[in-house]
């Protein structure tokens, strides 16, 4: 009898282990984002307005490409990659800036993850080979988490929280270009 019970165990766990996971996509992809509900103060200079409509802009831009499918080097809707998106993004809206991420690092004013704003970039080391830079998302909205959009390749144009474990662990840097 016990050993019947364990053959049976043993026949539903390593059919368990086996089983292939079925992955389904819709024919729409939907994300939502919500925005940060900032107040403005009676401080807010002009330079800032612009800079924060310049930010909403960009990511307005990048938005539209959610659910691109990944190609390496691509920049457009029948693929790209997350350098390409950037670019796209950035030179859609009149601001001249590097192709590739390793090269956009170099780009504007380094700050900590606590400052992160709409529209600053945030860099990863996702390969446990190379030494450098090779990934970058454009940060979405910052509230309780960080939100980036960026190019995976297996998901294509998405939007991750920096909360995500693999997000955070391949995080290196944050970048202020607006």
């Amino acid at each position: 009898m016990f050993k019947k019970f364990y053959i049976l165990f043993l026949t539903v766990l390593l059919t368990g282990c086996f089983a292939k996971k079925k992955t389904t996509y819709s024919k729409t992809k939907t994300i939502t984002v919500k925005s940060s509900k900032e107040k403005p103060t009676e401080r807010i200079t002009k330079k800032e307005l612009a800079k924060n409509s310049k930010a909403n802009q960009v990511i307005e831009t990048a938005m539209t490409f959610t659910g691109v499918r990944y190609k390496f080097g691509g920049q457009t809707k029948k693929g790209m990659d997350c350098s390409g998106l950037i670019f796209v993004a950035l030179s859609e809206n009149d601001i001249a800036f590097p192709r590739v991420s390793y090269q956009m690092a170099n780009q504007g004013k380094r700050i900590k993850i606590k400052e992160v704003q709409k529209g600053d970039l945030l860099f990863f080391k996702t390969s446990k080979r190379g030494k450098n830079i090779n990934h970058v998302g454009l940060v979405v909205d910052v509230g309780n988490e960080v939100k980036f959009i960026h190019s995976t390749t297996s998901r294509g144009v998405i939007v991750s929280s920096l909360r995500e474990g693999y997000w955070n662990s391949a995080f290196v840097k944050a970048q202020r270009i607006l």
